[in-house]
């Protein structure tokens, strides 16, 4: 199998990785190769043994922060990578014929999807998003959008289907089939989490984790709160309310499932798991991000969530949110149904 996956973030990465991890319990002999420029590191923590091909020309869209699109910066990369499309294909093309795959599954690269089709291999598209209908969503002005909208459709449509995740953008792909959740359901184990925080004592625990890609919030100014420790994806200096949450020696999915509290921002990957481990999700608003309406509304039915500007977690409003939360009723969990009906419909097509 040749994995692609789309280095915005570690969304796509994290996401796919529990349909591997299924497909290889049931494929054993299945050799693995991931194509992505996603931080090593973090894909060994997901994965087991793989091959890997840095090498990818997609990019999603250039961030200046965990929620802030770069649009110019986008708008410039796509048009440069629109000149030299035909190129990034056939180089993909040709690692592609020289590793010979059975299949390729891409979450959701559009460029080693239309390699896979020049190289005669079969190819499914998994996410919750695809860079098709982002693109159009926010640079669909462009003078260059027909022609670079017409190249990304034709890529995904070059798929044998897209299986769309749920919860999902709304997508205008012809090729759409639409499967359930697809997220690690992590094990709770709170009180080894505690154990392993020298300093946490008998506090609340709240992770605040904004995805693969910096966040604008000042750590520095974080609300100091009684009875609450923080983890957080970046160091925090010499805070003793607030630690690393690598030092609370759990994989990152079982630390969502053993805190008291997620903050975050919309995402496919921690809202999922938050969701499946019923852990409360304070997280900011994105109103314009085109998987935001189903995403919100779907973690909702699922696990106690409030939506707030992002100004909000600053400063004095904290503790009121936090009441508002834990005030909210409890859902009943989610279950991961998609892994298995991916993993039915790549093994239907792997000989």
């Amino acid at each position: 199998l040749w994995l692609a996956l789309s280095p915005h973030g570690f969304g796509h990465a994290a996401m796919t990785a529990p349909v591997i991890a299924e497909l290889r319990r049931r494929r054993p002999d299945l050799r693995l190769t991931i194509q992505t420029s996603v931080d090593p590191v973090f894909l060994r923590s997901r994965y087991d043994d793989f091959d890997h091909i840095e090498r990818i020309a997609d990019f999603g869209f250039r961030m200046v922060s965990a929620t802030a699109i770069d649009l110019e910066a986008s708008a410039r990369d796509y048009a440069d990578l629109l000149e030299h499309l035909d190129d990034e294909i056939a180089a993909n093309a040709a690692l592609i014929e020289r590793a010979r795959p059975d299949l390729l599954l891409s979450n959701v690269a559009f460029v080693p999807l239309a390699a896979a089709a020049r190289a005669g291999v079969r190819a499914i598209a998994l996410s919750s998003l695809n860079w098709a209908d982002m693109y159009r969503h926010y640079l669909g002005d462009r003078p260059e959008a027909p022609e670079m909208l017409a190249r990304l459709r034709a890529a995904y449509h070059g798929a044998e289907l897209f299986l769309r995740c749920t919860p999902g953008q709304e997508m205008s792909l012809d090729n759409i089939r639409t499967i359930g959740p697809v997220a690690n359901v992590g094990h709770g184990q709170p009180e080894t989490l505690r154990r392993n925080l020298k300093g946490a004592g008998q506090s609340r625990i709240g992770l605040i984790a904004f995805g693969g890609i910096d966040h604008d919030i000042d750590l520095r100014a974080w609300p100091s709160l009684p009875g609450w420790y923080w983890l957080t994806t970046q160091e925090s200096g010499d805070r003793p309310d607030m630690d690393h949450w690598r030092r609370g020696g759990l994989s990152f999915t079982d630390l969502v499932a053993s805190a008291d509290l997620v903050v975050t921002k919309p995402g496919y990957g921690t809202f999922t798991e938050a969701a499946m481990a019923g852990t409360p999700v304070l997280y900011t608003e994105r109103f314009d991000w085109p998987e935001s309406p189903n995403l919100d509304r779907w973690l909702a039915a699922h696990t106690r969530a409030l939506a707030v500007p992002p100004e909000c977690l600053m400063g004095g409003a904290l503790p009121d949110l936090l009441h508002k939360l834990f005030s909210l009723p409890e859902q009943p969990v989610a279950a991961p149904d998609g892994v298995s009906e991916a993993v039915e419909i790549l093994l239907e097509r792997l000989p």
